[in-house]
């Protein structure tokens, strides 16, 4: 792997003594002009061609010293020099100018060559590869000569300027330059100047097959150093990372052998180097013949079972590997002996390559399950996962669920049940306690299972058995083990918890805490959260699988566990934790399960049954239970009193919404003024000067209520808790602004929120914040950060340290307070705040400043603040123009300014921002106003004003594809589009390919969505205006969903005949098939026909061709998972529709529907087993083979003619048995002493890697039997079969 080259070179440096390392470049190559650190004196370097090497170092061998184009250079400078000398020949200082003149014409013809042969290159490479081969290969060796030579001159120049600096220097005669770039004479002798410096590329200027066939000349000489080899393997390494397409053109028959040569080699770093070398040399599959052919599986196996310090031969010899696998098809050519000794080292725990060799053999696993199963890694991989042991079990589940997925790798298993022994440590009382991380490495095993359809279905089948052995594991007395099974149960179902959850486990009361006005947890709030068509809501499939795991749970028996576990359960904490998971369940019941399921449930039957007088104490525990599921369903179901959304800041400028952990206020707006004089005095305001001892939660609460009464608000305008509330917050007395910026003290920013908004609802309100220093105080702050206005100060109150430390921010969200009125946008203006945000906006170094005062300002008054948030929009930097555009879906999708019904009043402003930043440089920002305006669009009044602005989209491509298929959906947009001839079009291209495209993206978004799963978000942390606005897990937009939203469109279609094409499709399909590109064609044309079938106008069409009892066999039936999770998301999508609803009940599946009776998309079949028919068929005829190959290698390799042989082979295969391992061990140690010849021969070797491949051996047993040969055993394997094939070459 290209990671792990700088690591193998430092590796290497560091094992050299201090006085043998040369310094080393980055690529490798050594920058030391002495030859000794290399090899003994005689040998040849050609270390004149090496860029590296001074000009005039040492060489003794002058036979490899070659000269292209430039050989004459220096002799020609010299001639040059000599021939300018004239009468100054006594001055120096004249001569050496000569000289410098003389290199510089050099230096500017050379330069002109140079950028003559780069400007040839570049037109060859536009050309094709094949065809200017040659050509591309002559002009690269010509530059890198040039540059070469440039390098040279420049060298000679600077050498030349320091010598005419050195006066003290005496000059040199004549004949002197003839010999400076001679290689025979070293260079003169500088001890006050310092070495040239390397070049900073070492292969700038060279071509990559001369440096390559360099080092392959180098690589030649046997007798070296391993440092010599090694360098010169790295060098190679970086030369193939910098010229990936070298490895293409490799002649191997040269390549291999100095390969070769490496991988024999006695020392362990030099094979460790050849390993790395060739893992980089691997092309495509065609390279790994010869590769193989250099006996590589042999030397694999050899190097896997050394001890000691062989450890980086060892990593690298998993890494080559591991290489094959990065190739397609290359898991082929991966012999059964290899994977055997990988096999062996995986089952050795204390191994330091036993996790990626885990993760080696999971790899080979999905690509080739029979090659693993014949080298018995399936039992291998099967106990790692029960055992617990591997952190990343995940990997190996998933490894597991491809395994399941289609029939023909299902036979590969027996009967399914493997995957079931993953649940052993959460089943097995006795190892569940002190084993926690085991236990933890389970959990994310089986939840992983869980969320993929090969695992689920696989899960229930038995009426799942295997899922009830879990639940079944709550009533065990290790509380590990019972918070591990919640926390599993609260991630399959995805339920997020909510915020005050930690609080509540600790023991805290319900009373206090209100849910937020978000509750991510409950679809229904989030599906009824925007007043949108309901045609235009968007499947969420993640909820729809959801559903399928609840049924499978209640079906295991959820409720009956988790309400006899809370019952016995003595430790609060997961009493109360199992009660929140049972009343979120049954809140999602209620929600998403068809009738009579939910209901049934919601009853509680072993809660309530009819008990006698001596059950009262069973009776008192059933009471308590169902009282604290109510008081959390009543809390869950609490929505937050705060009425106005105050925004809080953070240290990045994010726009956080008000708290809810505020609850609905108790003191009332109407209360009588003695009741309201005592509440004021129980704040301690008027008592204390020292803020800390305020009740701050009483304060807001007589904020929010009393002091919206104008009578009582009169009553403080002059009392001292006003004054000191608002001397509070002023900046420069230094109290709100220099308390610490967290969470906790957010409630002050709050307070200060509320406390404007109440003032100005009132004239006289208005009037004393007018005349109070606050907001006179907060402008001057804002002016000490514009450059403009010339008021400037040592510590701004904004400064970017104090805005992430301090709630100074917080004024941002007071300020923005006011924008929400005219009479606050008044007041702003009075103290010039409007002027100074244009100014403050200009900022480029202050972002988070700019982000902060666009997130809290109210643009929904048509004011200069619009006009603020239009030149942020187009003249910002990229990032607040990133910032800004998400802004505006708060806008965008507003429910007041959409509620007004006039289009020109309300959203017009914001709908022509976002189609300006459509025509935004830089396409983030054009991506992110395309989302905004199709979720804009979900409302028809939107749409249609969009499509009448006729933006022109062909600049974005695909950017602005989902755009234009909103458009469709409206007869406006569809005779729009039609006039631009983009339906027409689009119908062909999604006729022919883009269905299958669209498979892809769907399983990709469903793969992140689980993958990549939000944390549980808190009230502070979440933010609902600015949100990624990916949704993961959700159906994307399909051409004829939109398509079918319009009668036009519906013609359309029934023109074209497309749908009764997908219906032909999904009708002929055959239920076992397998084939991927026959299941990606019918994935395309099951999502194509459920999208159609998902509207009310398209629903016609499968009633016309009686489609659905055919995907409903598929989802039934077929024998492909992933093909038959496919059918039940495409049912779910016919379902939103009345009549696709109807036509499922007919067939026996039903769909859950919300309070107005409409389909939420969540259907299930009567019957849940329908779905849960998993068949295992065994591959009889491929392992029967396979058998009978094994067997026959088998036989050949344990038969031997010589009786000492056939004794060794048969202690060798007793040696696999454990019981008998250590007497053979020995036996084979007597017979080798007496017999020490017969282990050097290679008849007896190879017979001992047959039996080797073709039984299981633990990784000592195979170290015992190898390490009985000799060490040079492998070398004359390859000597004899070399000349086995020089002897057929002389005979042929």
């Amino acid at each position: 792997m290209p990671s792990q080259s700088r690591a193998f070179a430092s590796y290497h440096v560091s094992r050299k003594s201090d006085g043998g390392i040369p310094k080393l470049s980055k690529n490798g190559r050594s920058y030391s002009g002495s030859s000794a650190q290399y090899g003994p004196r005689g040998s040849s370097l050609a270390t004149s061609t090496m860029p590296g090497v001074a000009p005039g170092s040492f060489s003794t061998d002058l036979k490899t010293t070659s000269f292209p184009r430039s050989t004459a250079s220096r002799p020609e400078l010299a001639m040059s020099r000599v021939a300018s000398s004239g009468p100054n020949d006594d001055d120096p200082v004249t001569e050496s100018e000569q000289r410098q003149a003389v290199v510089r014409d050099k230096i500017a013809k050379e330069m002109k060559i140079k950028t003559g042969t780069e400007n040839m290159l570049e037109a060859l490479q536009s050309k094709n590869p094949k065809q200017t081969k040659e050509q591309r290969q002559k002009v690269e060796m010509e530059l890198g000569t040039s540059k070469r030579k440039l390098h040279e001159l420049h060298q000679e120049l600077n050498q030349e300027i320091q010598r005419a600096q050195t006066p003290t220097t005496p000059p040199r005669n004549h004949m002197s330059s003839y010999f400076r770039g001679s290689p025979l004479k070293s260079p003169p002798v500088a001890p006050d100047l310092p070495d040239p410096e390397p070049p900073s590329d070492a292969f700038e200027g060279e071509s990559p097959s001369l440096v390559l066939t360099e080092i392959l000349q180098e690589l030649e000489i046997e007798g070296m150093q391993p440092d010599y080899y090694i360098e010169r393997a790295n060098t190679l390494v970086e030369l193939f990372k910098r010229h990936p397409t070298l490895k293409y053109d490799l002649a191997w028959s040269v390549f291999s052998l100095r390969v070769q040569m490496m991988l024999l080699s006695d020392s362990t770093d030099v094979v460790a180097a050849g390993y790395r070398l060739t893992r980089y040399a691997i092309a495509d599959r065609s390279s790994l013949k010869p590769i193989r052919a250099l006996h590589t599986d042999e030397v694999v196996i050899l190097s896997l079972v050394k001890k000691g310090n062989a450890i980086l031969e060892r990593e690298q010899a998993v890494k080559f590997v591991r290489a094959f696998l990065d190739v397609k098809d290359g898991v082929l050519d991966i012999s059964r002996a290899v994977v055997r000794a990988v096999v062996a080292v995986a089952e050795q725990h204390d191994d330091r390559l036993h996790h990626i060799c885990i993760l080696t053999l999971a790899e080979i696993l999905m690509r080739d399950p029979a090659l693993l199963i014949q080298a018995g890694g399936l039992n291998t991989l099967t106990e790692i996962l029960s055992e617990g042991t591997f952190h990343a079990s995940e990997s190996l589940a998933v490894g597991f669920m491809k395994l399941l997925d289609a029939p023909r790798r299902r036979g590969y298993l027996k009967s399914g049940r493997e995957i079931e022994t993953i649940f052993g440590p959460l089943t097995d009382p006795l190892y569940c306690n002190g084993h926690e991380e085991r236990l933890k490495t389970s959990v994310k095993a089986v939840a992983e299972m869980l969320k993929s359809w090969s695992g689920l279905l696989t899960l229930s089948r038995n009426n799942a058995a295997a899922l009830r052995s879990m639940l079944g594991s709550l009533q065990y007395p290790t509380i590990q083990a019972k918070d591990l099974v919640l926390e599993l149960l609260f991630d399959v179902l995805r339920i997020k918890a909510p915020s005050w959850s930690s609080t509540f486990l600790a023991g805290r009361r319900l009373t206090t805490y209100g849910r937020g006005l978000h509750a991510h947890h409950e679809p229904a709030i989030k599906r009824l959260k925007h007043d949108t068509d309901h045609e235009s809501q968007r499947q969420d499939l993640t909820s729809h699988f959801s559903t399928l795991v609840l049924a499978t749970l209640l079906r295991a028996g959820l409720i009956e566990a988790l309400t006899n576990m809370i019952k016995s359960e003595e430790d609060l904490a997961i009493n109360r934790k199992a009660t929140l998971l049972l009343t979120e369940i049954l809140r999602l019941a209620n929600y998403c399960l068809p009738e009579p399921a939910r209901s049934e449930i919601q009853v509680l039957s072993g809660l309530v049954t009819e008990r006698t007088i001596s059950d009262a104490e069973e009776c008192a525990i059933n009471a308590a239970l169902i009282f604290q599921i109510e008081s959390i369903n009543r809390t869950l179901n609490r929505v937050s009193s705060i009425t106005t959304v105050s925004r809080a800041y953070d240290s990045h400028g994010d726009i956080h919404l008000g708290s809810p952990l505020v609850d609905k206020s108790k003191l009332s707006a109407s209360m009588d003024a003695e009741q309201f004089r005592q509440a004021v005095l129980d704040t301690q305001v008027p008592n204390h000067v020292q803020f800390i001892k305020w009740k701050w939660d009483l304060i807001h609460s007589i904020i929010e209520g009393p002091l919206t009464n104008p009578k009582r608000l009169e009553e403080v305008l002059n009392s001292k808790f006003l004054k000191r509330l608002t001397a509070f917050y002023r900046p420069f007395k230094y109290r709100f602004s220099t308390v610490r910026n967290t969470r906790p003290n957010q409630r002050y920013v709050r307070t200060g929120c509320a406390l404007i908004k109440s003032l100005m609802q009132t004239a006289a309100g208005i009037q004393y914040l007018t005349e109070n220093k606050l907001l006179r105080q907060v402008a001057e702050c804002m002016a000490q950060v514009d450059r403009l206005s010339g008021l400037t100060s040592t510590s701004p109150i904004f400064e970017r340290s104090q805005m992430v430390e301090t709630l100074s921010g917080g004024y941002f969200a007071m300020v923005g307070t006011l924008s929400q009125t005219s009479d606050g946008i008044l007041m702003m203006q009075k103290w010039h705040m409007i002027n100074m945000f244009y100014h403050i906006v200009d900022l480029h170094d202050r972002e988070d400043l700019v982000e902060t005062l666009l997130g809290n300002m109210d643009f929904s008054i048509d004011s200069h603040l619009r006009v603020l948030l239009s030149k942020a929009l187009t003249a910002g930097c990229k990032e607040i123009r990133i910032f800004a555009t998400k802004l505006l879906r708060r806008y965008a999708i507003s429910n007041e300014l959409s509620n007004a019904g006039d289009v020109a009043s309300g959203s017009r402003w914001v709908l022509n921002l976002l189609l300006t930043q459509l025509y935004d440089p830089d396409v983030e920002v054009c991506e992110i106003a395309v989302k905004n305006l199709e979720e804009a669009c979900n409302r028809r009044d939107h749409l249609e004003y969009v499509v009448k602005c006729r933006p022109s989209l062909d600049h974005l491509g695909e950017i602005g594809a989902p755009l234009l298929l909103r458009f469709l959906s409206t007869s406006v947009g569809y005779h729009y589009l039609d006039g631009l001839d983009y339906i027409t079009q689009e119908m062909d291209d999604w006729f022919l390919g883009r269905n299958d495209t669209y498979v892809a993206l769907v399983e990709a978004s469903l793969a992140r969505a689980y993958a990549e799963q939000p944390s549980h978000r808190n009230t502070y942390s979440s933010n609902d205006d600015i949100l990624e606005l990916e949704d993961l897990g959700v159906v994307p937009p399909h051409f004829y969903r939109e398509l079918a939203r319009t009668e036009e469109g519906c013609r359309l279609l029934e023109k074209s005949g497309h749908f009764n094409d997908f219906a032909s499709v999904v009708r002929d399909f055959e239920l076992d098939e397998e084939d991927d590109e026959t299941l990606t064609k019918v994935k395309g044309c099951l999502w194509a026909i459920g999208n159609v079938g998902s509207m009310e106008l398209g629903a016609t069409f499968l009633e016309e061709t009686e489609i659905v009892g055919s995907i409903v066999r598929i989802a039934e039936g077929a024998e492909v998972m992933s093909l038959r999770g496919t059918a039940f998301f495409v049912l779910g999508l016919m379902s939103r529709s009345k009549h696709g609803n109807e036509m499922l009940l007919e067939l026996g599946w039903k769909s859950a529907v919300d309070e107005r009776g409409q389909s939420l998309g969540l259907c299930l079949p009567d019957q849940l087993s329908r779905l849960c028919s998993v068949t295992f068929r065994h591959n009889s005829t491929d392992e029967s083979q396979a058998l009978r190959e094994n067997a026959d290698k088998y036989k050949a390799a344990a038969i031997d003619d010589d009786p000492f042989h056939a004794r060794v082979l048969k202690a060798v295969i007793e040696m696999g048995n454990t019981v008998l391992a250590k007497k053979v061990a020995v036996e084979l140690n007597g017979l080798k002493n007496r017999h020490q010849n017969a282990f050097k021969q290679v008849s007896l070797f190879k017979k001992t890697l047959a039996l080797l491949e073709s039984h299981h051996y633990r990784l000592w047993q195979r170290q015992f039997i190898l390490d009985l040969f000799d060490k040079g055993i492998i070398r004359r394997i390859v000597l004899e079969e070399d000349m086995e094939d020089e002897m057929e070459a002389s005979t042929g």
